[in-house]
């Protein structure tokens, strides 16, 4: 390989400050939605088309990374796809009107997941040559960037500054920062003789079932963030603060849970660490459906976001190591998990109305919950050549 222990762990810095860029990148966004709706009049029905399109591009473009890492290796790929994510940040506050929006968001959403697919592939051989679990560590950094690049977009709100120059300062000051932190990262590069994967390639078989599991994971968390402030102020009587608090609380235990993950992974494995997610995310979801007010209902969406916090990183850590392509593999996983994140807000207020969100959150509870039999799919799965396989660089703890 060529790498030092030294390299190793200057690579795992490096694609954790990667994991860090991109989530600021989310958190910009995501916090000015209201402008953006405001700047274009747009109605809610219209402002939910247009967010439907980053899932459609993320979903559409994601197949084609791994071609992308094998042409011009890793670094170069993710140094490349990681600043065309950030320079997308512009695009959507500069949109006209809506058909523009949701071309602009389309962009948006296929730049963020290739640079995604690149990011994770890096994660997995960083972990493979380290020995131990970081997957859960990296995407609670990327977590923490959203959170803290959310903090700054509610500050530009307060003070009215217009989202146009907020994001165009802000994705220049992310591309650089993309450049500097992506030269850390490990230049791996394909053998002589590998095959180049297709330009556009479905799932592996492998990815299935490992998809299925992350699939269950974000239907619990995108059901939970797009409508956790909805069922506390219809189903419970919050007040419009409680209830608006609760995505904020619910984004916080998901991040602190993925920063402290990796010591629970290394120490329950990975098989039983999805296990006890998926029984606690159950836990959380029949106090949701239970609750009769929102200091149950609070708790219960709190748990299933310490729940279904590391099985995503799992997930990818677990489609690096399932096929002889590690891009092409995680593209897979993530194509699936980002379909279940396309599809649970409508899934849930279809469900909704034709019955009722308790309803809804019952289904995403069972959902939570099969995650305890779908776990034995997380088992390591190692090539015989990996870095894991052969000595890792620095011992399990």
């Amino acid at each position: 390989m060529g790498e030092t222990l030294k390299d190793v762990r200057r690579a795992r810095l490096s694609v954790a400050l990667v994991f860090a860029v991109h989530g600021a990148v989310t958190g910009t966004f995501v916090s000015r939605i209201p402008w953006i709706k405001d700047q274009l009049d747009l109605s809610p029905g219209q402002l939910g088309l247009a967010l439907v399109f980053p899932a459609i591009g993320a979903s559409i473009a994601m197949p084609l990374a791994g071609g992308i890492v094998h042409r011009f290796g890793a670094r170069a790929a993710l140094q490349g796809l990681l600043s065309l994510w950030c320079l997308s940040l512009a695009l959507p506050a500069l949109s006209p009107h809506l058909v523009v929006l949701c071309l602009s968001l389309f962009i948006y959403g296929a730049t963020s997941g290739m640079s995604d697919v690149a990011m994770n592939a890096q994660g997995v051989e960083v972990e493979e040559r380290l020995g131990r679990s970081i997957m859960s560590g990296l995407h609670g950094m990327w977590s923490l960037g959203g959170l803290v690049a959310s903090g700054f977009g509610v500050l530009a709100a307060h003070k009215q500054v217009d989202a146009r120059i907020q994001f165009a300062v802000t994705a220049l000051v992310l591309v650089l920062l993309a450049q500097i932190v992506s030269r850390g990262v490990l230049d791996v590069r394909p053998a002589v003789d590998e095959e180049a994967p297709p330009r556009f390639a479905l799932p592996p078989k492998e990815a299935l079932l490992i998809g299925l599991v992350g699939f269950c994971a974000v239907f619990a968390e995108g059901a939970s963030m797009d409508w956790s402030g909805v069922y506390l102020r219809d189903v419970t009587g919050a007040s419009p603060s409680i209830a608006a608090a609760c995505f904020t609380a619910f984004a916080a235990t998901m991040a602190a849970a993925r920063l402290a993950g990796d010591a629970v992974i290394r120490s329950l494995g990975p098989v039983r660490t999805v296990r006890v997610s998926g029984a606690v995310a159950g836990v959380g979801g029949l106090l949701v459906v239970v609750a009769d007010s929102p200091y149950l209902a609070i708790p219960g969406f709190a748990l299933i976001g310490i729940g279904i916090a590391v099985v995503v990183p799992l997930a990818f850590a677990a489609a690096g190591r399932a096929g002889t392509n590690p891009s092409q593999s995680i593209a897979g996983v993530a194509t699936i998990t980002y379909t279940s994140g396309l599809v649970a807000p409508a899934v849930v207020g279809g469900i909704a109305q034709a019955s009722s969100l308790t309803v809804s959150f019952l289904i995403v509870t069972l959902l939570a919950a099969a995650l305890i039999p779908s776990a034995t799919a997380m088992r390591q799965r190692r090539s015989a050549d990996s870095p894991a396989a052969s000595g890792s660089l620095e011992p399990s703890r």
